[in-house]
């Protein structure tokens, strides 16, 4: 789908590449030496890392997972493969090649493709001392996924077409007539259905379901935007009023545009309300992969002090979810936040949300 500022899709082409640095051109991102002290180092028999290339099947924005990749080559040898496409794409991808896949790993914007491929039984448990890395409430509970960032969902507008006062303290208000022709969604985003998740986790099924008929109607429009990339863009030129969003697209823009020529602002539900969610990237290694060690040292990289400097300082502007690693200093600390404390196992699988957007139309 087209986009309407620079910032690449994470995920419309496949992107074939393996990337080996010296240490001294990558001293100034993470630092020299073997992976972090908790990585698994690997088995007797097993390849040197320089001869080792693990494929990543990635749904994360391509810069991002350059970056990190970039980084973790330079400490380990280990190369990286990577495939990029929308997390729903290659999730089903996945489960058709089963054990067969030539995927080693598997990088998400969203919890639910992981949780997806967990039940079943797709994914191998990751090390201990790796889940040890993040909070526990931010991995699988079985520990079969890794939690690597966050993102918070929060309303977008323009306050030149609606003001702070006329927002929204709830998500649920938004089916109402008050915002009948201010909303405008993109219900394709994955992004967008932990919200859904969140809702129907709630209220149930049929008010979950009720809701989305409500805010289809007061965006009032059969062709929905195609990405929250135009959402924002849409709202800050006052094409629209207000859009539901993750925070980190508000950043990226006004920090392509400069603070001059961004005019939208953000606005947060009530604290623990169902429309306020905390959303988790993050990985997995294959139960099928044929380098389960050097995958492993994948993930302890992602989760590692190096690697969550690496994406505090990218311009992806989510949260790193290691202690002690300070976000983007654009973004407000991450305890200011209060969102639903929904976790990963209840916001479930992709297709839950996936199906109640169909059932409403905005499929």
């Amino acid at each position: 789908m087209p986009r309407r500022n620079s910032w690449p899709t994470r995920g419309r082409a496949v992107l074939p590449f393996a990337v080996v640095l010296s240490c001294s051109a990558a001293v100034a991102i993470a630092g020299c030496g073997s992976s972090s002290g908790s990585a698994s180092s690997g088995k007797p028999g097993d390849p040197p890392a320089s001869d080792q290339t693990l494929t990543l099947y990635n749904a994360q924005h391509e810069q991002t997972t350059a970056a990190l990749i970039k980084a973790f080559t330079a400490q380990t040898g280990i190369k990286v493969r990577v495939k990029s496409d929308d997390e729903s794409v290659l999730t089903a991808q996945i489960e058709q090649e089963g054990s067969r896949s030539p995927a080693d790993l598997f990088f998400t914007e969203n919890s639910n493709w992981l949780q997806q491929l967990d039940t079943h039984g797709l994914l191998a448990r990751v090390d201990s001392f790796t889940l040890a890395n993040v909070p526990a409430e931010d991995s699988a509970s079985g520990g079969d996924w890794l939690g690597v960032s966050a993102r918070f969902s929060a309303m977008i507008y323009n306050p030149g077409k609606i003001s702070a006062a006329e927002m929204p303290a709830s998500v649920v208000d938004l089916a109402t007539p008050k915002y009948k022709g201010k909303l405008e969604l993109a219900p394709g985003e994955t992004d967008f259905w932990p919200i859904v998740a969140s809702i129907e986790h709630a209220y149930g099924r049929d008010a979950a379901r009720s809701w989305l008929q409500g805010i289809k109607s007061n965006a009032g429009s059969d062709d929905p935007t195609p990405d929250n990339e135009t959402l924002v863009s849409d709202v800050n030129k006052g094409d629209a009023d207000m859009g539901l969003i993750n925070h980190y697209y508000f950043y990226r823009l006004r920090d392509e545009l400069g603070a001059g020529n961004f005019h939208a602002k953000l606005a947060l539900f009530a604290p623990r309300d169902p429309g306020y969610v905390k959303d988790i990237s993050g990985a997995a290694i294959l139960k099928s992969s044929t380098h389960q060690a050097a995958a492993q040292r994948f993930l302890a990289f992602l989760t590692s002090v190096a690697g969550q400097r690496v994406l505090a300082g990218s311009t992806s502007f989510e949260y790193p979810l290691a202690k002690g690693v300070t976000p983007n200093p654009a973004l407000p600390p991450i305890g200011s936040y209060t969102p639903n404390p929904i976790t990963p196992d209840q916001i479930g699988t992709g297709t839950d949300a996936q199906q109640l957007l169909q059932q409403a139309g905005l499929l």
